[in-house]
């Protein structure tokens, strides 16, 4: 009897674990972690009882353990349209160099990048093409696709670019959206419950008051953008990790609390606030939203498991299976033949 070798992977640029919750939750095991904020490393290992390894710059290649998926949601703030989308002239964006550098060494039968929406218009869509370039000079088959978070039962509208990449030929389609709009008011506690602090100031709530438009829904999120327009929506604009502290207020009269920030990311109520708002805020901006990657990872595992069996169902198993191991795939082992 054969059975599959549980598939690998590793999370850079982890901040609080969200890509790591997704893909542990389709039975993968992490295998290396790295974050270099501090705030972040201590609500990851408050979640997952662990310290991330720090500054990926810093880390040999040769040192990161064999893995089979590289995850790694690269800093954005280079190519969004919040920021001054330098791009590659920012130092964020040249991070991107350090996953080819890994995937060159390492050579995983898979990775998953996550980036804004806006990087495959970034530079009149220059720099997407550099990238996806780059990637398949590495010799990856690759998947790209914008996805919203509205789609994938959280009350968030949330577009980013996602690329799959394999070492093999292998079917892939991203996920479909799930075809029902979630609700705010599940995700939303009573008012009654809510710490004072979150509340807003009277005269900040008359302004706000005074620019959004009448008969507006309840429950909703009012959203302020750079002109100073008030939209109230039955969702949440995109949450962003340097926002002011009045960007979105529910109802119009008070902050979304840090329960609330993390549940418009799909985060489980189980896990764990150890940080102080001001950088839970952070750290919920700058995250990927769970649902999202969880849907993802599913159809990736899908994809890698039909080749894992495929290779078990080779002849002369046994005969094979050194020649497996010594691969730079884990998926490919065959030292759980039972």
């Amino acid at each position: 009897m054969t059975s599959l070798v549980p598939l690998t992977f590793i999370d850079l640029f982890a901040g609080i674990g969200g890509m790591r919750l997704g893909f542990e939750s389709q039975g993968v095991q992490c295998v290396f972690s790295s974050e270099w904020d501090a705030f972040a490393q201590q609500t990851y290992q408050a979640n997952f009882g662990e310290i991330p390894q720090g500054d990926i710059t810093q880390i040999r290649p040769e040192d990161i353990p064999d893995h089979d998926i590289l995850l790694a949601g690269f800093p954005c703030q280079a190519f969004s349209i919040c920021g001054e989308q330098k791009g590659f002239l920012d130092t964020r964006g040249t991070l991107f160099f350090n996953i080819e550098e890994i995937l060159q060494v390492k050579q995983p039968a898979a990775f998953l990048l996550e980036n804004v929406k806006n990087l495959k218009s970034h530079d009149q869509g220059r720099t997407f093409k550099t990238i996806l370039r780059h990637l398949e000079n590495l010799g990856y088959f690759l998947h790209h696709r914008v996805l919203n978070s509205l789609d994938f039962g959280v009350p968030q509208k949330r577009e980013r670019t996602f690329i799959v990449g394999f070492k093999e030929n292998l079917q892939f389609s991203f996920p479909k959206p799930l075809g029902s709009r979630p609700q705010l008011e599940d995700i939303l506690e009573p008012d009654s419950q809510v710490d004072p602090q979150y509340f807003l100031s009277e005269s900040i709530k008359q302004k706000r008051l005074a620019k959004v438009k009448p008969n507006y829904p309840i429950p909703s999120i009012w959203h302020e953008n750079k002109s100073g327009n008030i939209s109230a929506l039955e969702y949440s604009c995109a949450l962003r990790a340097g926002a002011s502290y009045n960007y979105l207020v529910v109802n119009g009269v008070r902050r979304p609390t840090a329960r609330e920030l993390l549940r418009l990311q799909g985060f489980p109520d189980s896990f764990k606030i150890v940080v102080p708002y001001s950088q839970l805020r952070k750290q919920v901006g700058n995250s990927v939203t769970v649902p999202v990657i969880q849907s993802i990872a599913s159809e990736m595992i899908n994809s890698l498991k039909i080749v894992q069996t495929r290779k078990l169902t080779l002849p002369s198993l046994k005969a094979m299976d050194s020649q497996f191991i010594d691969t730079p795939y884990n998926y490919l082992s065959l030292a759980s033949i039972t």
